[in-house]
């Protein structure tokens, strides 16, 4: 079964800093590009940061300077350094990932591409 686990999350006072992480498991063959998303109490889910298999970065404009996203691939492992925090970046974080996957079926096998999320992890910025 395939599964991401994100933790990590907390609380954590204005200006302080806290990491997550995100960790595949399962039939993975390859582990494309991964991703951070959150959502505030009654709002949309949102884009955070990418990063691809060979490391490329993207961030979103309300984190950028402040978060830093990186990878280990042998781990199959992402990661979100979050510094200088502020209030609204409490939230749910989620992870997601675009995976290649192996499937034994019942009669042969096959490979599929899918995309995966985390349960969630809560992190809150308070004083």
């Amino acid at each position: 079964q395939v599964q991401l686990v994100e933790s990590g999350g907390g609380l954590v006072q204005p200006g302080g800093s806290l990491s997550l992480s995100c960790a595949a498991s399962g039939n993975i063959i390859n582990v494309n590009d991964m991703g951070w998303y959150r959502q505030a109490p009654g709002k949309q889910r949102e884009w955070v940061a990418n990063i691809t298999s060979d490391g490329s970065a993207s961030y979103s404009a309300s984190v950028k300077n402040r978060f830093l996203i990186s990878r280990d691939n042998g781990k199959k492992t992402m990661y979100l350094e979050m510094n200088a925090l502020k209030l609204e970046d409490t939230g749910v974080y989620y992870c997601n990932a675009d995976l290649v996957l192996f499937r034994k079926e019942v009669v042969g096998s096959t490979i599929t591409r899918e995309i995966h999320w985390g349960q969630g992890t809560p992190v809150t910025v308070s004083s």
